[in-house]
């Protein structure tokens, strides 16, 4: 994350700032504090604390990630150099606009599902480079990280089954050879290969843009085998605010949503020099 921080000064920095060095005298110090013109879920500030302070920046909190924000509330002051304040203005705001967008987009769909005993999750839809960032701000949100690697477990999607004969051929493969340290999901599309790979006790079976009705169907066939405890059941796909409470009445464990990392609305903050 520190690389990727660095990275992005540099890209923002490019040879100078060159309006800075003409306007603003040397050494000059000032005080400054960051707005909300939004309201959502705050996330990110512990991050650009740190980048802040790294550059001889002095921070000063008035609110910690997962407050409740409004427009118009202060959420951090900032004191130093104010060439150096403005080289890290950019920077620090599109990261935490970013990240405040992401846990608040999390925060909304874990609310609607609050009253149930169910998980709201990320997936890897990230923005490239990005995936550690956006992973913390839907934990910030309260929802569920998903895998934050492909090392963090199996997941057995649809291009890995069309390399093998069968889904359940796909996890009996896996199961002989990944390790008991690491779970293993897999991805399903009907029926059939749902109730095989949870007799095969796979420790999460996704089923994969199935709509309401299809997702109902597998829930009770599999209570009516008596295995639906083999096996962890997670939806994705398709899944909306208008739809989300029908497959949470179902019974399912998990609710994966792409959405809440590739399709948020980063929220507006500003920073403004005293």
């Amino acid at each position: 994350m520190d690389r990727i921080i660095e990275y992005m000064l540099e890209e923002d920095k490019g040879f100078g700032d060159i309006t800075s060095d003409a306007v603003v005298e040397k050494g000059m110090e000032v005080n400054a504090y960051i707005i909300s013109k939004d309201e959502g879920i705050l996330a990110g500030m512990n991050i650009i604390k740190e980048l802040f302070e790294e550059h001889g920046v002095k921070v000063t909190f008035w609110l910690s990630d997962g407050s409740e924000i409004s427009k118009d509330d202060l959420l951090m002051s900032v004191k130093g150099d104010a060439r150096t304040i403005l080289l890290l203005e950019r920077t620090a705001l599109n990261l935490s606009m970013r990240m405040s967008g992401v846990a608040s987009a999390a925060n909304y769909y874990v609310n609607l599902v609050k009253d149930y005993d169910v998980r709201i999750a990320g997936t890897r839809k990230t923005s490239p480079a990005i995936a550690k960032f956006d992973k913390y701000a839907l934990k910030v949100g309260g929802a569920d990280t998903h895998r934050f690697s492909l090392d963090d477990m199996v997941l057995i999607k649809d291009n890995h089954i069309a390399l093998c004969d069968s889904p359940l051929d796909a996890l009996l493969k896996a199961k002989e050879t990944t390790s008991f340290s690491k779970k293993i999901e897999i991805e399903v599309e009907t029926l059939e290969d749902a109730i095989e790979c949870v007799k095969n006790r796979a420790d999460i079976v996704m089923l994969d843009n199935m709509d309401g009705a299809e997702v109902k169907e597998v829930i009770d066939e599999l209570e009516k085998l008596n295995i639906r405890q083999n096996s962890l059941i997670e939806v994705s796909g398709g899944i909306t605010e208008d739809n989300i409470l029908d497959y949470v009445e179902y019974g399912v464990d998990i609710i994966s949503i792409g959405a809440l990392t590739h399709s948020s609305r980063s929220l507006n903050f500003s920073l403004k020099m005293e």
